[in-house]
Protein backbone atom coordinates (compact mmCIF):
# COMPACT_ATOMS: atom_id res chain seq x y z
CA UNK A 1 0.00 0.00 0.00
CA UNK A 2 1.21 3.54 -0.77
CA UNK A 3 2.20 5.61 2.25
CA UNK A 4 -0.38 8.33 1.52
CA UNK A 5 -3.19 5.76 1.28
CA UNK A 6 -2.01 4.02 4.45
CA UNK A 7 -1.82 7.32 6.35
CA UNK A 8 -5.23 8.45 5.11
CA UNK A 9 -6.86 5.21 6.24
CA UNK A 10 -5.14 5.21 9.62
CA UNK A 11 -5.87 8.85 10.48
CA UNK A 12 -9.21 9.30 8.71
CA UNK A 13 -7.77 11.93 6.37
CA UNK A 14 -8.31 12.68 2.72
CA UNK A 15 -5.48 11.58 0.42
CA UNK A 16 -4.45 15.22 -0.11
CA UNK A 17 -4.33 15.82 3.66
CA UNK A 18 -2.25 12.67 4.10
CA UNK A 19 0.17 13.81 1.41
CA UNK A 20 0.54 17.18 3.14
CA UNK A 21 1.33 15.44 6.45
CA UNK A 22 3.92 13.24 4.77
CA UNK A 23 5.62 16.11 2.96
CA UNK A 24 5.69 18.08 6.23
CA UNK A 25 7.77 15.30 7.77
CA UNK A 26 5.13 14.22 10.29
CA UNK A 27 5.10 10.55 9.20
CA UNK A 28 7.77 8.01 10.07
CA UNK A 29 8.30 4.81 8.10
CA UNK A 30 10.28 2.24 10.10
CA UNK A 31 11.54 4.99 12.39
CA UNK A 32 12.71 7.34 9.64
CA UNK A 33 10.96 10.45 8.32
CA UNK A 34 9.57 9.68 4.88
CA UNK A 35 8.46 12.60 2.70
CA UNK A 36 7.45 10.53 -0.34
CA UNK A 37 3.66 10.03 -0.50
CA UNK A 38 4.07 7.26 -3.07
CA UNK A 39 6.52 5.27 -0.94
CA UNK A 40 5.58 1.61 -0.62
CA UNK A 41 4.68 0.37 2.86
CA UNK A 42 6.03 -3.21 3.07
CA UNK A 43 4.19 -5.93 4.96
CA UNK A 44 4.96 -5.59 8.67
CA UNK A 45 6.41 -2.10 8.37
CA UNK A 46 5.98 0.35 11.27
CA UNK A 47 4.28 3.61 10.31
CA UNK A 48 3.97 6.32 12.94
CA UNK A 49 2.74 9.87 13.32
CA UNK A 50 5.13 11.32 15.87
CA UNK A 51 5.16 8.75 18.69
CA UNK A 52 1.80 7.21 17.72
CA UNK A 53 2.03 3.95 15.79
CA UNK A 54 -0.53 3.86 13.01
CA UNK A 55 -2.54 0.89 11.85
CA UNK A 56 -4.37 1.15 8.52
CA UNK A 57 -6.85 -1.67 8.24
CA UNK A 58 -7.73 -2.66 4.71
CA UNK A 59 -11.32 -3.38 5.72
CA UNK A 60 -13.50 -2.97 8.78
CA UNK A 61 -16.17 -5.31 10.12
CA UNK A 62 -18.72 -3.90 12.55
CA UNK A 63 -21.41 -5.49 14.72
CA UNK A 64 -24.34 -3.10 15.14
CA UNK A 65 -27.47 -3.53 17.27
CA UNK A 66 -30.03 -1.95 14.94
CA UNK A 67 -32.86 -0.07 16.66
CA UNK A 68 -36.42 0.17 15.35
CA UNK A 69 -37.02 2.91 12.81
CA UNK A 70 -33.53 2.73 11.29
CA UNK A 71 -33.24 1.42 7.75
CA UNK A 72 -30.70 -1.16 6.59
CA UNK A 73 -29.04 0.87 3.86
CA UNK A 74 -25.88 2.86 3.23
CA UNK A 75 -27.87 6.03 2.62
CA UNK A 76 -31.48 7.17 2.53
CA UNK A 77 -33.03 10.51 1.67
CA UNK A 78 -35.61 10.38 4.46
CA UNK A 79 -34.62 7.97 7.22
CA UNK A 80 -31.62 7.34 9.46
CA UNK A 81 -29.57 4.42 8.17
CA UNK A 82 -27.43 1.85 9.92
CA UNK A 83 -24.36 3.46 8.34
CA UNK A 84 -25.37 6.87 9.72
CA UNK A 85 -25.02 5.40 13.23
CA UNK A 86 -21.32 4.64 12.76
CA UNK A 87 -20.33 7.25 10.16
CA UNK A 88 -18.73 9.71 12.65
CA UNK A 89 -16.16 7.05 13.59
CA UNK A 90 -15.51 5.99 9.97
CA UNK A 91 -16.01 9.16 7.92
CA UNK A 92 -14.03 8.00 4.88
CA UNK A 93 -15.10 4.36 4.78
CA UNK A 94 -17.63 3.24 2.16
CA UNK A 95 -19.57 1.08 4.60
CA UNK A 96 -22.74 -0.86 3.78
CA UNK A 97 -24.85 -3.50 5.53
CA UNK A 98 -24.08 -7.11 4.63
CA UNK A 99 -27.70 -8.21 4.77
CA UNK A 100 -30.80 -6.35 5.83
CA UNK A 101 -33.40 -6.12 8.54
CA UNK A 102 -36.83 -4.55 8.11
CA UNK A 103 -37.24 -1.01 9.40
CA UNK A 104 -39.36 -2.28 12.31
CA UNK A 105 -37.00 -5.16 13.18
CA UNK A 106 -34.01 -4.95 15.52
CA UNK A 107 -30.74 -6.70 16.23
CA UNK A 108 -27.52 -7.77 14.57
CA UNK A 109 -26.56 -5.99 11.37
CA UNK A 110 -23.06 -6.55 10.00
CA UNK A 111 -21.45 -3.47 8.43
CA UNK A 112 -18.33 -3.65 6.30
CA UNK A 113 -16.52 -2.14 3.32
CA UNK A 114 -15.29 -5.55 2.15
CA UNK A 115 -17.43 -6.36 -0.87
CA UNK A 116 -16.02 -9.84 -1.49
CA UNK A 117 -16.60 -10.81 2.15
CA UNK A 118 -20.20 -9.54 2.05
CA UNK A 119 -20.89 -11.36 -1.21
CA UNK A 120 -19.69 -14.65 0.22
CA UNK A 121 -21.68 -14.22 3.44
CA UNK A 122 -24.86 -13.41 1.50
CA UNK A 123 -24.44 -15.86 -1.39
CA UNK A 124 -27.46 -18.21 -1.55
CA UNK A 125 -25.23 -21.27 -1.91
CA UNK A 126 -23.41 -20.55 1.37
CA UNK A 127 -26.51 -21.00 3.58
CA UNK A 128 -24.98 -18.96 6.40
CA UNK A 129 -27.37 -19.36 9.32
CA UNK A 130 -29.07 -16.43 10.99
CA UNK A 131 -30.90 -16.69 14.31
CA UNK A 132 -33.94 -14.61 15.28
CA UNK A 133 -36.08 -14.09 18.35
CA UNK A 134 -39.70 -13.70 17.28
CA UNK A 135 -42.85 -12.65 19.11
CA UNK A 136 -46.04 -13.88 17.45
CA UNK A 137 -49.65 -12.80 17.91
CA UNK A 138 -50.61 -16.44 18.45
CA UNK A 139 -48.90 -19.41 20.14
CA UNK A 140 -46.25 -21.35 18.28
CA UNK A 141 -47.73 -24.70 17.24
CA UNK A 142 -46.32 -28.14 16.38
CA UNK A 143 -47.67 -27.60 12.85
CA UNK A 144 -45.51 -24.51 12.44
CA UNK A 145 -42.45 -26.29 13.82
CA UNK A 146 -42.92 -29.25 11.45
CA UNK A 147 -43.67 -27.01 8.49
CA UNK A 148 -40.55 -24.92 8.99
CA UNK A 149 -38.46 -28.09 9.24
CA UNK A 150 -39.88 -29.42 5.96
CA UNK A 151 -39.58 -26.11 4.12
CA UNK A 152 -42.52 -23.72 4.04
CA UNK A 153 -44.26 -23.09 0.71
CA UNK A 154 -45.15 -19.40 0.59
CA UNK A 155 -48.38 -17.95 -0.76
CA UNK A 156 -46.69 -17.18 -4.10
CA UNK A 157 -45.75 -20.84 -4.53
CA UNK A 158 -42.05 -20.54 -3.75
CA UNK A 159 -40.67 -23.08 -1.30
CA UNK A 160 -38.20 -22.04 1.35
CA UNK A 161 -35.23 -24.08 2.48
CA UNK A 162 -35.79 -26.10 5.66
CA UNK A 163 -35.54 -23.88 8.74
CA UNK A 164 -35.85 -24.35 12.47
CA UNK A 165 -38.63 -22.92 14.62
CA UNK A 166 -38.70 -23.74 18.30
CA UNK A 167 -40.14 -22.29 21.52
CA UNK A 168 -38.38 -19.09 22.53
CA UNK A 169 -38.73 -19.50 26.26
CA UNK A 170 -40.55 -16.20 26.81
CA UNK A 171 -44.08 -17.57 26.74
CA UNK A 172 -46.19 -19.54 24.23
CA UNK A 173 -46.09 -16.78 21.61
CA UNK A 174 -42.29 -16.47 21.54
CA UNK A 175 -40.14 -18.43 19.13
CA UNK A 176 -36.55 -18.81 18.02
CA UNK A 177 -36.11 -19.17 14.27
CA UNK A 178 -32.97 -20.24 12.42
CA UNK A 179 -32.83 -19.46 8.69
CA UNK A 180 -30.31 -20.58 6.08
CA UNK A 181 -31.29 -18.16 3.33
CA UNK A 182 -32.45 -14.58 2.97
CA UNK A 183 -35.75 -13.78 1.26
CA UNK A 184 -37.70 -10.53 1.49
CA UNK A 185 -39.88 -10.52 4.66
CA UNK A 186 -39.17 -14.25 4.88
CA UNK A 187 -40.08 -14.93 8.51
CA UNK A 188 -43.27 -12.86 8.35
CA UNK A 189 -44.33 -14.61 5.15
CA UNK A 190 -43.52 -18.06 6.53
CA UNK A 191 -45.57 -17.56 9.68
CA UNK A 192 -48.27 -15.94 7.59
CA UNK A 193 -48.87 -19.29 5.88
CA UNK A 194 -50.12 -20.51 9.28
CA UNK A 195 -52.21 -17.42 9.96
CA UNK A 196 -49.73 -16.07 12.51
CA UNK A 197 -48.53 -12.47 12.60
CA UNK A 198 -45.08 -11.34 13.69
CA UNK A 199 -45.23 -8.58 16.30
CA UNK A 200 -41.51 -8.31 17.03
CA UNK A 201 -38.43 -9.69 15.30
CA UNK A 202 -34.85 -9.46 16.51
CA UNK A 203 -31.76 -10.99 14.87
CA UNK A 204 -29.50 -12.42 17.56
CA UNK A 205 -26.73 -14.19 15.62
CA UNK A 206 -25.11 -14.49 12.19
CA UNK A 207 -22.98 -17.45 11.16
CA UNK A 208 -22.34 -18.60 14.72
CA UNK A 209 -21.45 -15.09 15.96
CA UNK A 210 -23.88 -13.91 18.65
CA UNK A 211 -24.94 -10.30 19.00
CA UNK A 212 -23.26 -8.61 21.95
CA UNK A 213 -26.34 -7.69 23.99
CA UNK A 214 -24.28 -5.21 26.02
CA UNK A 215 -24.23 -2.88 23.02
CA UNK A 216 -27.86 -1.84 23.36
CA UNK A 217 -29.99 -0.23 20.61
CA UNK A 218 -27.76 1.76 18.27
CA UNK A 219 -24.58 0.47 19.91
CA UNK A 220 -21.78 -1.02 17.88
CA UNK A 221 -18.23 -2.36 17.98
CA UNK A 222 -15.78 -3.91 15.58
CA UNK A 223 -15.76 -7.69 15.40
CA UNK A 224 -13.09 -9.48 17.38
CA UNK A 225 -10.51 -11.53 15.51
CA UNK A 226 -12.22 -14.72 16.71
CA UNK A 227 -15.64 -13.53 15.51
CA UNK A 228 -14.26 -12.51 12.14
CA UNK A 229 -12.50 -15.86 11.78
CA UNK A 230 -15.79 -17.63 12.56
CA UNK A 231 -17.58 -15.73 9.79
CA UNK A 232 -14.72 -16.13 7.34
CA UNK A 233 -14.86 -19.90 7.85
CA UNK A 234 -18.40 -19.79 6.45
CA UNK A 235 -17.03 -18.45 3.16
CA UNK A 236 -15.30 -21.68 2.19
Amino acid sequence: MRLDKYTAKALGLSRSQARDAIRAGRILLNGEVCRAPDAHVPEGAAVACGETLLCAKQFVYIMLDKPKGVVSAAEDAHDTTVVDLVRPAFPRRNLFPAGRLDKTSTGFVLLTDDGAFAHDILAPGRHVEKVYSVLLDTPLTPEMIAGFSAGVQLADGSRMLPAQARPGGQGPCSAQVVLHQGVYHQIKRMFGVYGAGVQELRRTAIGGVALDEKLGPGGWRELTEAELACLQAKRS
